[in-house]
Order: C-alpha cells, then structure tokens, then sequence
C-alpha cells in the first residue's frame, strides 16, 4: 500500500528578524535549550507561527550564529516565519513577555535583503581575564607578532588543530572593572569558526597567559565586518 504523502504547508507571509541578548545565569543555557525556550514563548506568545511541511511540521524557526554556551552575549540572532503579517514591535514585546529575563528581546524587524548567516562576518567580544594587565599587553603583543597560532580543540570528528591567528581582526587591552584585565576582541568568522576561548588559549600557548578558571566572556556585537576599520554593524539595519 502507498504511504500517504504529508500535506504541504502554504509558504510564509511574513519573516522577521530577532536579536537577543543572554544575561547573567543564562548565559550557561546551550543552544538546544534555549531553541526550546523559544519555541515555549512563541507559543505563549501565540504568535501565528509558519510550520514546515511533512509529517512532523514544526515551526519555522531560523537561528544564527549561536555564542558558545557559557558566554554571554547582546547580539544573538535568529528568523522566524509568520502565516499572517503581524507587526514587529508588538512581536518584540510579545516574545519579551513570554521569555524569562535574562533570555532578553532586543530588535525585532522585517526580514529583507540578504540571508540572515550572510550578514553574519564577523563578532565584538569583550573577555576579562584573571590576568594583570601588563602580563596580558605583553601576551598579546606576543600573540599579534606572531604568523600563526595553533590550537587544539574537541570536535564532533575528534580533536582538530587549527590557527586561531588568523581569525583576529583586532585585540587590544584594557583594564577590567575588577582587576584583571579586559581584552577588546574581533574575531571573523570562519570555517572552522575560532571562538573567543581559542584566542585565550593562544595566547597561553605563545606567551604563557593565565586567563584564570572562569574568565568572563561577551559578544557585544555581530554582524557584517567593515575591513578599513575593523568593526562589526549592525545585521538588521544594512545601509544601502
């Protein structure tokens, strides 16, 4: 006998774009429970969601360039797909509700332009460290002089080595609000994707650097990367 097809869900109407910030305690929520978090507060919401087609329709939802667990971030990403055009702003204070703090809403706008992960080149991040600043100046002076830095990390397919030199767009030092030091980091984004714990452990790796056990990570930023400048925009308000 002929299994029967699944019906086909009607394509979306509306998509838009969330930013949103994790804070605090939640900032140690993985990727796979806050897409479950979402999903609860889209429907608490009652947001009138697009599903996908197939036996197990499930809502349309897109997420973008997750920070690791354990960091914190102001700029999370992710696309929803909506079966009746609702506007934004009353989306943005929907899903706040709904979402405890600490899992913030912060933009909420109209999908346009290029794909969401294009836009997606490059991340700010702030990382303070246990270290004294002069140890950490000098760490990274080391690290910026040097052509590659290799690193190891656990993968799915098993330790891999890669350079996590190459990544850096800019580091530079400051002083930590309690003592230590606090590193001004822009990473680009690339395959693999070094994150902000590769560059501390390069930076142990050629110069020694102490970050202590549990240094403060933060994605301030995310979006396309001005190269003359080096800083990262806004992926939700392109200019022309």
């Amino acid at each position: 006998m002929t299994r029967e097809q699944p019906k086909q869900a009607p394509p979306p109407v509306q998509r838009l774009r969330v930013r949103y910030a994790k804070r605090g305690r939640l900032r140690f929520t993985s990727h796979r429970d806050f897409s479950r978090a979402f999903e609860r507060a889209v429907f608490r919401a009652r947001l009138p969601m697009a599903y996908s087609s197939g036996f197990n329709p499930h809502p349309r939802i897109s997420y973008a360039g997750a920070a690791p667990t354990g960091s914190a971030s102001e700029a999370e990403y992710l696309e929803i797909a909506l079966a009746e055009t609702v506007d934004a702003s009353q989306v943005r204070d929907a899903l706040a509700e709904a979402l405890p703090d600490g899992l913030d809403i912060l933009d909420v706008v109209e999908a346009e332009g290029a794909s969401l992960p294009d836009r997606l080149e490059a991340s700010h991040w702030q990382l303070d460290v246990a270290a004294p600043e002069a140890e950490a100046v000098a760490a990274v002076d080391r690290f910026l002089a040097t052509e590659a830095v290799l690193v190891e990390r656990m993968t799915k397919k098993g330790v891999r080595e890669f350079d996590c030199r190459a990544a850096v767009v800019s580091l530079r030092v400051g002083e930590a609000e309690q003592g230590g030091a606090r590193l001004d980091l822009v990473l680009r984004h690339t395959v693999p994707a070094v994150r902000p714990d590769d560059v501390l452990a390069g930076l142990a790796t050629v110069a020694g650097l102490d970050a202590g056990r549990s240094p403060l990570l933060t994605r301030l930023a995310q979006g396309p990367l001005d190269e003359p400048t080096g800083t990262v925009g806004d992926p939700l308000h392109v200019s022309a």
